[in-house]
């Protein structure tokens, strides 16, 4: 189970990411995303945890706990399509004038 943890300090490194969710079961992968050009973590990761059981346990068990002075974010990982477009905004310059509006808006099943 892929997990995200957000709201790391700068100073956090990968290995004491995978040593804070080791105690949860056992760690796959711990990456922190870094600028491409500067090499300085965004804040935050991915954990790659062997099974949704240890995966929920470390969301459960580190939610809101503090590590190196911030206090994490930790949820179920979601894949990035699923955060972009398509709801609100401009529709991305699909098509015409909205289509979506009214009551009915053409869905059809």
């Amino acid at each position: 189970m892929k997990i995200y943890v957000g709201n790391l300090s700068y100073e956090v490194t990968e290995e004491d990411l995978r040593q804070a969710l080791e105690q949860f079961g056992q760690v796959e992968s711990a990456t922190i995303i870094k600028d491409k050009y500067s090499g300085q973590s965004k804040g935050f990761g991915f954990v790659e945890m062997a099974s949704k059981e240890q995966g929920q346990a470390a969301i459960e068990g580190l939610n809101g706990q503090e590590l190196k002075g911030r206090a994490l974010t930790v949820n179920e990982a979601r894949p990035r399509t699923e955060n972009r477009g398509g709801r609100g905004g401009s529709g991305g310059g699909r098509g015409g004038s909205g289509g979506g509006r009214g009551g009915q808006g053409g869905r059809r099943f």
